[in-house]
């Protein structure tokens, strides 16, 4: 498990670094995350990482949008 978090991590860093990987991982993710990773995983353990990329984005983009509110407030 902790090798699939180490995998997750690397690929939502490459998501936030490379404008172009983020397209390619927006519209298709599993292919996106297998070029990335160089290989051909099992459809568990693909779905796996791409739902734990898209999870981490979600709650980083939320993280982001609360920080900026929260700074309209002081």
């Amino acid at each position: 498990m902790n090798n699939i978090k180490k995998k997750i991590e690397e690929v939502v860093k490459k998501v936030k670094e490379d404008k172009d990987f983020a397209k390619e991982f927006k519209s298709n993710p599993i292919k996106a995350v297998e070029d990335l990773l160089g290989v051909d995983l099992p459809d568990d353990k693909i779905n796996s990482i791409v739902e734990g990329v898209q999870a981490k984005l979600t709650l980083d983009n939320a993280g982001d949008l609360f920080s900026k509110a929260k700074g309209l407030f002081k």
